[in-house]
């Protein structure tokens, strides 16, 4: 019961990492709101998280949008009555040749990817600085390290994200709000197609960079992210933890 009391809003909660991240936190204690583009699957993670005994909440979002950012931040604080802690987990990651990249998918990744990560961090922000502090958790990608082919938009939001991270901290740390990051390696999800043949054969390119010579699980990630939300990190700030099994660099 490491998150005791925390009131948690888990964004991209409806399917691989983020519900991993949504159930994991309620297992240790938290309200979870589940907010995901897709309600349905926020419901699922909701109604996974209640039978499990435990209060969660579900909420459609696109995190690309201010107005919809905001207003999901307001339902979660009326629905909790505060909010400890902010997961910025939803993203894409379309694979796709740079030369073929359209300015309308470069956009599309970016706003999920890079801007969403500022609005759910700024909107969160705001509450928090008048309520005396918070966490901030931003869910990056061990390719804010290394690159990988067809993948040049989703880097260029990785990165941007690991030092938007920072670059928080500089004007947070003072409210008493902490900002890190977690950097998942190859995680078999549905957004990577991992368990399907199309999907291996896309990424079976990487297996022999993972030391541990697996991809991650959604589960793989939960103990990081409970770990920067609870109060054992209260001097971890700016921090990028890569949980990806020991990638090497291709």
């Amino acid at each position: 019961m490491r998150l005791k009391g925390k009131r948690a809003i888990v964004t991209g909660g409806g399917s691989g990492i983020g519900r991993a991240i949504a159930r994991g936190f309620a297992a240790e204690g938290a309200t979870v709101v589940v907010a995901d583009l897709d309600l349905d699957r926020a419901q699922e993670t909701v109604e996974s998280i209640k039978t499990e005994g435990h209060s969660s909440f579900g909420l459609q979002v696109d995190t690309g949008r201010k107005n919809q950012v905001e207003g999901m931040v307001r339902a979660a604080i009326g629905q909790l009555g505060g909010l400890d802690t902010m997961v910025c987990g939803a993203g894409i990651s379309p694979m796709t040749e740079f030369l073929e990249i359209s300015e309308e998918e470069w956009d599309r990744v970016l706003d999920t990817n890079l801007k969403g990560l500022f609005l759910c961090g700024q909107a969160a922000a705001r509450h928090m600085k008048d309520a005396g502090g918070g966490c901030i958790i931003n869910i990056t990608s061990q390719l804010t390290e290394v690159a990988q082919p067809k993948s040049a938009h989703y880097v260029a939001s990785k990165g941007g994200a690991k030092l938007l991270t920072k670059g928080m901290v500089l004007d947070l740390a003072r409210f008493g709000i902490r900002i890190n990051a977690l950097a998942p390696g190859l995680t078999n999800t549905n957004m990577t197609r991992l368990d399907t043949a199309e999907g291996w054969s896309a990424h079976e390119e990487f297996m022999p960079h993972i030391p541990m010579g697996r991809p991650g699980v959604p589960e793989d990630m939960v103990g990081a992210a409970v770990y920067l939300a609870s109060d054992e990190s209260s001097y971890v700030n700016g921090a990028t933890i890569l949980v990806d099994g020991g990638y090497l660099a291709l």
